[in-house]
């Protein structure tokens, strides 16, 4: 556990927030005895959200970790435990009372990445009379404001456009100007559906027992939600071991990511992911070497490693997590009051326990507990998928997530989940609500073999809820998404389900919607 120390005289302070914790960062190359950094645990970061305690130990774990570093590399530095009896519980309450103990006559920080702590910091040093220092994180490989540039008058930001820029800006995939392998997409060659009994490779956990941090959590009564062995926590928690995840990603699961990226398995919660998010959303780890280290293991090894395979990764990374965080600073903060559908229904309690016959569900949710992670097909296709089929709030959807994810940060949180999952801003971010029926679940996994509900049955008794409620929402929702609010070409993309529900009977039609008015009356029992 960090010393508690009073703080010394120093010229400047210096703020690192929990995901900012990137020890090749251009402040710390040489120590400076007149600088001190400062590091807090704070009821302000545990208390907005009601976090996973895996994300909360973590955040403060790796934290802890970083500022040991900073220490052994001759840095000065000032760390808050939440229970130190000098917190005030947040940022301002803390740095007013070092600024005034240090006699500091700086103060820097560096670009949060959340819309609430840029206005937070911005607003605080307005007061204080001090000298300024806003820095970059040095993370990221475009600036906040590059991709509303890019689309600047657009209503839609086409993600494809995005993605080549970024491939050509960093040389990735790229030779004499052009695509490797002669195209920029190989999703065609990839999301297949794993043979029945196929196991991956375990994913790579690590060993730490961080069993007096969750006592000192527990003291504290900080609410959080799932489940962890504190003594034995399994994520990576600087930026060696990060650097050891991902090496594991290349030699053993790299091969057969793209391939079964979409898949869905009861015998593996994590499949052929890499589970970077959590290392990369601290910034212990750099997006650009990630997606090196990818490239040369597939040019070691290409027999191996498909090109499919690695431009999937990277498309990932380089394309889709620096294009969420483009949206989110062009968006912010009237994204996070978007709801398109008008959506108003509560999640279901059982997203909290997993206590659902629904296998797909019941599997995603109860893994989510138990691992604070879920990969994407289970967060969008699964859960997200249900929860915008059965009209839920996206306060509610956007609540759940941002807790219950280790990697949850809300730049990245906020717009898969409003954006991709739930639709709810009208088609900036995708083309279509992602929907679908049992069917989809079904090829892409196992699960609905052993479920309780029937995935070829749309109405009966035990019919899969999926089926119904997936023609419920169309037909709920079809002045919403044909009208001209819609995006361009909406009704060119819809118009295949829709010509479909005016083909069946109108018998059949009200039956589908009387059963799904059933299962939203039923959904806490489903």
């Amino acid at each position: 556990m960090p010393q508690q120390q009073e703080p010394r005289a120093a010229r400047n302070v210096r703020l690192i927030l929990g995901d900012q914790l990137n020890e090749q960062h251009g402040w710390f190359a040489e120590p400076d005895k007149d600088t001190l950094y400062v590091l807090m645990e704070v009821r302000q970061e545990t208390d907005y959200a009601w976090h996973h305690i895996q994300k909360v130990l973590g955040f403060f774990a790796a934290m802890r970790r970083f500022a040991a570093g900073l220490r052994a590399r001759g840095h000065r530095v000032l760390y808050l435990t939440l229970d130190d009896e000098r917190n005030g519980q947040g940022f301002p309450e803390n740095l007013t009372w070092i600024l005034e103990r240090t006699g500091a006559r700086s103060f820097g920080y560096q670009l949060p990445d959340e819309w609430r702590l840029d206005k937070q910091l911005s607003a605080y040093v307005g007061t204080i009379g001090l000298e300024i220092e806003v820095a970059d994180t040095e993370h990221f490989l475009t600036t906040r404001e590059e991709l509303a540039d890019l689309f600047k008058g657009k209503k839609q930001y086409l993600m494809e456009r995005f993605y080549r820029v970024m491939r050509e800006r960093t040389g990735l995939l790229m030779r004499s100007g052009q695509p490797e392998g002669g195209q920029w997409n190989f999703d065609h060659d990839n999301r297949q559906r794993p043979p029945k009994g196929h196991v991956p490779p375990p994913p790579l956990s690590f060993d730490h027992d961080l069993r007096p941090l969750e006592a000192m959590i527990e003291r504290a009564r900080v609410k959080t939600i799932g489940h962890v062995d504190a003594a034995h926590f399994p994520w990576p928690l600087d930026r060696d071991e990060s650097l050891e995840l991902l090496a594991y990603f290349c030699e053993h699961l790299l091969h057969r990511f793209g391939t079964y990226q979409d898949a869905l398995s009861p015998q593996s919660w994590s499949m052929y992911h890499a589970r970077l998010s959590f290392s990369m959303n601290s910034k212990m780890i750099h997006p650009l070497e990630i997606c090196e280290a990818a490239v040369e293991a597939w040019r070691h090894d290409p027999e191996r490693i498909s090109l499919s395979q690695v431009e999937g990764f990277v498309r990932q990374i380089i394309g889709w997590r620096e294009y969420m965080r483009g949206v989110y600073w062009a968006q912010m903060p009237h994204f996070a009051e978007r709801n398109f559908f008008g959506h108003a229904a509560a999640l279901p309690a059982w997203y909290w326990t997993g206590r659902t016959r629904m296998a797909c569900l019941r599997e995603a949710i109860q893994g989510s507990l138990t691992n604070a992670y879920a990969h994407h097909i289970q967060r969008l296709m699964v859960t997200g998928n249900f929860a915008l089929l059965a009209g839920v709030h996206p306060d509610e959807v956007d609540r759940w997530y941002l807790g219950i994810y280790i990697d949850a940060i809300e730049w990245v949180e906020i717009t898969n989940t409003r954006g991709m999952s739930q639709f709810a801003d009208g088609g900036i971010v995708g083309t279509k609500p992602y929907v679908s029926s049992g069917s989809y679940i079904n090829k892409m996994g196992h699960h609905c073999g052993t479920c309780y509900y029937d995935v070829n049955d749309r109405t009966g008794p035990r019919a899969c809820p999926f089926n119904a409620l997936y023609w419920h929402f169309h037909a709920r929702n079809r002045d919403r998404l044909l009208s001209e609010e819609a995006r361009p070409g909406m009704m060119v993309r819809m118009g295949m389900t829709y010509r479909t529900w005016d083909k069946m009977t109108a018998s059949v039609r009200q039956t589908l919607l009387a059963k799904g008015d059933q299962l939203l009356m039923d959904i806490e029992t489903l």
